[in-house]
């Protein structure tokens, strides 16, 4: 039995993909800061009957979270599928006028710093097992800049690098890195992005293996007011 690991779980699109991969057959290694979060996501996975952990972590802090990827694997079997999807901080959307230099300090953090730790972490797990996934999700300022919401648009375009980078270095060790962009927001409602549809879409990219970025609908013609 091998594991997914979800960085940044949550109650919504986080609590759906565990389910998805869960019900797959995969132990389900949960991360994030807040420790009664986890408690009850796992609590919550343990009633549909999917063997799932939290582990506590903050994608900030390189040691906390390699400590707590090697505690996952150790504890409940190899990283197979790995979900980088922790939720950006208010404070990352400035617009871009009003950011300084010292204002991406911690968005690159975020979402590079963090990916590379994460990936790091699990790469030689996955080479062992002779295959893995590396999913990556962001919303449409990864692809489109969004004058708003710079830290974001600045730290998702290099997250998108790293990411399209690994999908080629990976590729012959059968290790699939992709990247799920989801441009409006995620409701209960929404046709396309509802977090069951997107833990489905999420599935099915890690099943198939075909292509590096994927759209859970397309962009709008216009840019998005404010979105991350």
């Amino acid at each position: 039995m091998t594991t997914f690991a979800l960085i940044g779980a949550g109650a919504g699109l986080g609590l759906a993909t565990a389910r998805r991969f869960g019900a797959a057959g995969h132990t389900v290694a949960l991360l994030a800061r807040d420790t009664r979060r986890l408690d009850d996501l796992t609590a919550e996975l343990a009633g549909g009957g999917i063997e799932a952990r939290g582990f506590t972590a903050d994608v900030l802090d390189i040691e906390s979270l390699t400590a707590a990827l090697y505690a996952a694997g150790t504890s409940l079997g190899p990283i197979e599928i790995l979900q980088y999807s922790p939720v950006p901080r208010a404070d990352f959307m400035k617009s871009v006028l009003d950011t300084a230099a010292d204002d991406l300090d911690a968005p690159l953090a975020f979402s590079v710093k963090g990916p590379v730790t994460a990936v790091n972490a699990v790469l030689p797990g996955m080479r062992k097992l002779g295959r893995g996934t590396l999913l990556f999700v962001n919303g449409s300022s990864a692809v489109r800049p969004n004058p708003n919401v710079a830290g974001t648009s600045i730290a998702f375009a290099a997250e998108s690098a790293y990411a399209g980078m690994l999908h080629d270095a990976l590729a012959p060790e059968n290790i699939h890195a992709a990247q799920l962009i989801i441009p409006g927001a995620i409701r209960p409602d929404a046709e396309h992005s509802s977090p069951d549809v997107l833990a489905e879409r999420l599935y099915g990219i890690h099943a198939k293996r075909d292509g590096f970025r994927h759209y859970a609908e397309p962009l709008p013609d216009r840019r998005p007011e404010a979105k991350p």
